[in-house]
């Protein structure tokens, strides 16, 4: 006899389809994927610089002043004639030397200061009063302040901004850190004789390294901005130095009538910027389950 079977429900769900390899990562965070491309073309840009069709950055030539962009100048040339094309592929690796420099120094720095002042008590208070201090204080004034007593250079301005930057990476691990020290697993090393620098290092270290990665975007990107302002107002690196704050600064007085000495630069400057932030936020989902966009 025939035996009555019930129909085949249909899927409410449709099958989930999971995407491995490079094609899964950019498909789970485009915007990531986006800023890690521009990031790449900005670092070729700046490595190759040299064969991408420039010439002498610094080449002064008065008959060819304030040109507007045509198939010979790019970009156009500024008020001494020098081509702001061969300016700007140049400026690029002064803004990305100072923002990775910056990024790794300030991290290193003030994951080690967060580290002794978060797990270490007697030295918490005194550590952190001088963070408060220099927190007080602006990062533009206080990196303005330390340039007023060295001389113009790349490295007086990768060691003005990163002195400005430190205060907050230690800030953010020590919280990290004083989360983590009550945690069962720190007390169950203590009771079984492990020295300190031993916990910090096993039990510790690891978890502060994600919420570090992701300030380390952010503090890149205003290091950036930062050696910009620096350059524009006169206190960062040399004007005879291209970088994108030195084109910008030089070309401000003819802003009205000759807009794209400033545009470009100001325009390299965004996208850059835009960039390592798009990286950041990728860094902050992929690394925080909470922000994780899964059923």
């Amino acid at each position: 006899m025939a035996v009555a079977a019930a129909p085949d429900l249909p899927d409410i769900f449709p099958p989930v389809v999971r995407r491995r390899g490079l094609r899964g990562v950019v498909a789970r965070h485009p915007a990531a994927a986006i800023g890690v491309a521009i990031l790449l073309l900005m670092l070729l840009a700046a490595l190759l610089a040299p064969v991408l069709f420039t010439v002498d950055p610094t080449a002064l030539a008065p008959s060819r002043r304030t040109r507007l962009p045509s198939a010979q100048y790019w970009f156009g040339t500024d008020m001494l004639g020098r081509d702001i094309y061969s300016r700007v592929i140049y400026g690029a690796r002064v803004s990305l030397v100072v923002g990775f420099s910056v990024a790794a120094l300030a991290s290193a720095i003030g994951l080690a200061i967060g580290l002794v002042s978060g797990f270490v008590r007697v030295l918490d208070g005194i550590v952190m009063r001088v963070m408060d201090g220099l927190m007080s204080i602006p990062p533009i004034l206080l990196a303005v302040a330390l340039m007023a007593l060295t001389r113009g250079s790349v490295g007086n301005v990768v060691a003005a901004i990163t002195i400005a930057e430190i205060p907050r990476v230690a800030r953010l691990v020590r919280g990290v850190v004083l989360s983590l020290r009550e945690q069962p697993y720190v007390d169950g090393a203590v009771a079984s004789g492990s020295t300190v620098p031993a916990i910090i290092w096993r039990h510790i270290l690891p978890n502060t390294l994600a919420p570090l990665s992701v300030q380390a975007t952010y503090i890149c990107a205003s290091a950036m901005i930062t050696e910009a302002i620096l350059s524009f107002i006169g206190a960062g690196t040399p004007p005879t130095t291209p970088s994108w704050g030195n084109i910008m600064a030089e070309g401000r007085a003819l802003w009205q009538v000759k807009p794209t000495i400033v545009f470009f630069p100001a325009l390299f400057l965004s996208l850059t910027v835009l960039a390592v932030n798009l990286v950041g936020d990728g860094l902050r989902d992929a690394l925080d389950p909470r922000m994780a966009k899964r059923l």
